[in-house]
């Protein structure tokens, strides 16, 4: 099975939580060649949606470039961006987002869902189809054999939930899962169970033990006084 995990999670509770898995940073800021995975990637040659002969380097060149803001309008040099370097279009710099314009030359804004299924859906299935079958070769190759866990910046997988960023390795996840639908439900190893029970049980001994040297100090104690009567 193919899980998707935050960046920013601690090693040691993915490897609870998933024993035994291949774990492949799939960000810009992944190692090869998983990196390739990344919208970032300078890939080259990538259509830009409805747009006729008009081409870009990496998909998040795509998707920052057509997004028209209030104090500005697309900017087509994202498309030429290769060092993954300075793509991002921010409202601090340019005002609020009014959309994303549909083609280079289109007149239509789209609102951010349309823009995501209509721009940044099929710019990434491109990439997946065409510029990295040789790592999703590789993923599907591991999958076959054991767990995964692919690491995002994000991990929202659905397209309807626009309050926040779409993963883009639960895209990778479902292109795979849509070859191989055994992956979606077959795993190979299931989490460590967590240690609470064992916590409680040694909280409970020691309360018993600290009970029991009480009233075995208070036992004691009584000895003492009846003996002390009868020496008397």
């Amino acid at each position: 099975m193919i899980f998707i995990e935050n960046k920013e999670k601690v090693q040691k509770t993915l490897a609870k939580l998933y024993p035994s898995a291949e774990v492949i940073d799939v960000t810009s800021k992944g190692k090869a060649p998983f990196v390739r995975l990344s919208p970032f990637y300078p890939h080259g040659n990538i259509p830009v949606p409805f747009s006729i002969n008009i081409f870009a380097y990496s998909v998040e060149g795509i998707w920052q470039g057509l997004k028209v803001f209030e104090q500005a309008d697309i900017d087509t040099s994202k498309f030429e961006v290769q060092n993954m370097k300075g793509i991002k279009r921010t409202v601090r710099k340019y005002g609020k987002i009014l959309g994303h314009r549909k083609g280079v030359r289109g007149t239509e804004l789209l609102d951010y869902q349309s823009a995501r299924k209509l721009i940044y859906l099929p710019a990434y299935t491109w990439l997946l189809e065409n510029k990295t079958k040789i790592e999703i070769q590789l993923i599907i190759k591991i999958a076959l054999k054991q767990d995964i866990v692919l690491l995002d910046f994000e991990i929202n997988s659905e397209i309807e939930n626009i309050k926040k960023p779409l993963s883009h390795a639960s895209l990778i996840k479902n292109f795979i899962d849509n070859i191989y639908p055994s992956l979606r439900v077959k795993r190979f190893s299931e989490p460590v169970p967590p240690k609470t029970k064992n916590k409680e049980a040694n909280i409970i001994k020691k309360v018993t033990k600290s009970k029991s040297q009480k009233n075995k100090f208070i036992n004691n104690n009584d000895k003492d006084k009846t003996q002390l009567i009868l020496d008397l």
